[in-house]
Formats: C-alpha cells, sequence, structure tokens
C-alpha cells in the first residue's frame, strides 16, 4: 500500500512537471493530490500557538489595537493557511501567505478596531488549514470603555 501510494504522489509531481509548456509549476490540483496521498500516510501538518489567547485589557472606544500571534508547525508536512477570519468585521486576521515548513514558525498579526464597541469583548480567529482537523482557532479579548467616560456594567 506504501508503495503504491508512494508511486501515486511520485507520478503526479512527474506529470505535472511534464506539461505543454515546458513549465516545473505544480498546480493547485495537483498539490491536493499530493496532499490527499500524505493524508493517507498520515502525515499532517500540526499547528502549536504560542498563546490561545490575548487579552489587550481595558482600551477606550475607538482604538485599534494589534497583537501577534506566533504559530509553528510541529506536523510532518507543510503547513497550509487558506484562509483566516475574525468572528466580527471588528478583528483583521493577516496570516502568512507562504507554507510553513515542519518546525518552523510564523506571526500571524491580528487587530482589533473598537469603533462602536463597548464592554468586555470576546472574538474568535479561525484559521481553514490543511491539518487533520481542518480549522484551528484562537481568541483576543479587550474591556472597552465608552467615548463619553461613562461606565459599562456587564450583568453575567
Amino acid at each position: 500500500m506504501l508503495r503504491k501510494t508512494l508511486s501515486l504522489a511520485l507520478l503526479v509531481i512527474t506529470l505535472a512537471s511534464c506539461n505543454d509548456k515546458g513549465s516545473s509549476k505544480i498546480t493547485e490540483q495537483d498539490m491536493k493530490a499530493v496532499e490527499a496521498e500524505k493524508a493517507l500516510m498520515g502525515k499532517f501538518p500540526k499547528i502549536e500557538l504560542d498563546k490561545a489567547e490575548h487579552d489587550f485589557g481595558t482600551i477606550k472606544e475607538g482604538e485599534v489595537v494589534e497583537t501577534v500571534f506566533t504559530i509553528k508547525n510541529i506536523g510532518d508536512s507543510d503547513l497550509i493557511i487558506a484562509d483566516a477570519k475574525g468572528s466580527c468585521g471588528c478583528t483583521v486576521p493577516e496570516p502568512p501567505k507562504e507554507p510553513i515548513a515542519p518546525g518552523q514558525s510564523a506571526p500571524i498579526k491580528v487587530s482589533f478596531d473598537s469603533n462602536g464597541k463597548t464592554g468586555q469583548q470576546n472574538k474568535t480567529v479561525t484559521l481553514t488549514t490543511n491539518t487533520e482537523a481542518g480549522n484551528e482557532t484562537f481568541n483576543i479579548k479587550a474591556n472597552v470603555t465608552p467615548k463619553d467616560g461613562k461606565a459599562v456594567y456587564v450583568t453575567q
């Protein structure tokens, strides 16, 4: 089984390098096929974050604050982040565009715009990846004081 799997992966790479234009570029479809073969062999990237949450503390409404999460690939194949989304438009992640090789790390900058937000804010960032789970999440939070200086009471 392993020999057939490796042979198929080699065939995909060989065919991709022998196209009509003589280019050695591997297409997205070829990459998907290779990733599928890796999955069959149990070789997935795996994410390790330097922190699962960042607390901005108390900030004033209207401030835009930023933090950086460091993501490390502790798996067996390249980590690809296909998409990154905040739980609302006020939370904007900027993931790396290039694959992260096994053992390597990369920053993900996350900004939070507190305009129009007051009180305790808890936001989530979701990464769509080629890990076994397919997505990973982490959080940011802040206590936002209103521009007018009036207290905000949070009930539980």
